[in-house]
């Protein structure tokens, strides 16, 4: 039987405010602004931030730099009773990383209209053939994320 998921919502913020830490730290090094963070029981096991420029690795993604980085501190490639905090809905490829990781929950700021799937192009975590169901929620400091993406693209364009 599988041990219920306690949720302190009260360090929600504080977690999310990490990701975009890390988001920041990608878009000083000129990576579009996204950040993760992976945490179990309170505990930060992994960080991260989108680094497919840099590492020349196109699944550099926040939420896999974050995933790797937890799954090597714990020795295991599957991570249960964790919380992953990333400041943009992910993508698909990253949804099913969520997944295969065993990931419990995923709380994410800033909706992605051309390529989440969580809820802006399709409910991936809703679906049948899945073995592992995830907890979703968005939106939590949305507005921030979104700002940081905004300013990030409106820089790039204005120097090209």
């Amino acid at each position: 039987m599988k041990k219920p998921l306690f949720v302190d919502r009260s360090l929600d913020a504080q977690f999310m405010a990490e990701a975009l830490e890390q988001a920041r730290l990608g878009a000083q090094l000129g990576e579009v602004p996204v950040g993760a963070v992976l945490v179990r029981d309170g505990e930060v096991l992994g960080r991260g931030f989108n680094q497919p420029i840099a590492s020349r690795d196109p699944s550099a993604h926040a939420e896999m730099v974050a995933l790797r980085a937890a799954a090597l501190a714990v020795d295991n490639y599957r991570l249960p009773g964790s919380t992953l905090y990333v400041t943009l809905e992910p993508c698909s490829m990253c949804a099913g990383l969520i997944v295969h990781a065993r990931v419990a929950r995923l709380v994410y700021a800033a909706s992605e209209p051309r390529a989440g799937v969580a809820s802006s192009r399709g409910q991936f975590f809703e679906q049948d053939f899945l073995n592992h169901r995830v907890l979703v929620e968005g939106g939590l400091l949305a507005e921030e994320s979104a700002e940081l993406l905004r300013g990030f693209f409106r820089a790039r364009r204005s120097s090209d």
